[in-house]
């Protein structure tokens, strides 16, 4: 190996340590969660319990492809955009049981 290209990987090794440390600790933890929370979205269900981004809880009274009718009390039902929905409570409920 010539001096100039060990001198060249020496500059770009911490570049490529930076990059790699970037991936597991950063992007690849966010996209696991994005692709749960896209799973949660897929499998709402009318009759689910739910809580909003905005911390509205409610029930699912009706699906559409991208809005969700909320029942947040009685004779009040909200429409909301499918993505403003955080957690689906009664699946949390279920996990914490199994628990």
């Amino acid at each position: 190996m010539s001096p100039e290209m060990a001198t060249g990987l020496a500059s770009w090794g911490p570049i490529l340590i930076m990059v790699l440390i970037f991936y597991f600790l950063l992007y690849r933890p966010q996209k696991n969660a994005q692709k749960k929370h896209k799973e949660m979205l897929d499998a709402l269900k009318i009759g689910d319990r739910v809580v909003t981004i905005g911390g509205i809880y409610g029930t699912i009274t009706g699906l559409e492809d991208k809005i969700i009718k909320l029942k947040v009390a009685n004779n009040v039902e909200i429409e909301l955009a499918r993505s403003a929905i955080n957690t689906n409570v009664a699946s949390e409920e279920k996990v914490e049981q199994e628990d």
